[in-house]
């Protein structure tokens, strides 16, 4: 199992990427830009999950989050400054570096660590994320199926990624990276994930999706919650 997700490659390119991920005019500009978006789902998620005030300051207070495929730590911590005990795992040892360092220098204990997710002793989790990763990953299979094992009884697990379609493949590949919104060789279109392709891997690992919403982005929103698919799109998941 050790070996069974990461792919080599991938992870030393968003680990070359490293120095300058917390840099919002950096190479993970785009990223940068996605964060609020994702998070702001991602609250409205939690608090309907457990049933939250969505006034409260940290809704995750005396909860484990997860985030795989953490990079330097964009989400966990947020997650943090929510209440949660936040475990962040990534492939690339130089992102676990940078993420130690920037927790630390803002006053968060995160737990990071590096490798295989499956090959991690680290228990189960009330909340699992893992955001534009499972394009990334050798075994899709293998990848949800370690998700799975890490969502605790009752708990809530929140995925986004890039949807394979012709939009997708101009904008987010072709152009993105031509005129260098994200650096080159980041994304692989027909590694791209359907929601159909999604919602099977999952319930073969016996969880079930919810109905996606999309991250779409215009001139005048930007990057914006949408019923539009055709770019990336954010799911909710839980036991079937």
């Amino acid at each position: 199992m050790a070996n069974a997700t990461i792919r080599g490659e991938e992870a030393a390119h968003f680990g070359a990427l490293a120095a300058d991920w917390w840099d919002p005019k950096g190479a993970s500009a785009m990223l940068h830009r996605l964060n609020p978006v994702r998070l702001a789902f991602l609250r409205e998620a939690i608090d309907a999950h457990w049933q939250g005030d969505s006034r409260a300051l940290k809704p995750m207070a005396g909860k484990r989050a997860l985030d795989v495929g953490c990079g330097a730590g964009l989400l966990c911590e947020p997650l943090a400054r929510l209440g949660a005990a936040v475990t962040g795992v990534d492939a690339a040892a130089e992102n676990i570096a940078a993420a130690s360092a920037h927790a630390a220098g803002g006053g968060l204990t995160i737990d990071y660590r590096c490798g295989e997710i499956g090959a991690q002793d680290i228990g189960q989790f009330d909340l699992v994320c893992s955001m534009e990763v499972i394009e990334h990953v050798a075994d899709k299979p293998a990848f949800v199926g370690a998700l799975a094992d890490r969502l605790a009884p009752g708990g809530l697990m929140v995925l986004s990624t890039p949807n394979r379609t012709a939009r997708s493949r101009l904008l987010m590949v072709e152009a993105a990276e031509r005129i260098g919104m994200v650096p080159r060789g980041t994304h692989h279109w027909d590694d791209f994930v359907t929601p159909e392709e999604l919602r099977e891997l999952l319930a073969a690992a016996g969880l079930a999706m919810s109905t996606p919403r999309g991250i779409a982005w215009s001139v005048g929103k930007g990057l914006h919650l949408s019923d539009d698919l055709a770019l990336n799109y954010i799911v909710t998941v839980t036991r079937g």
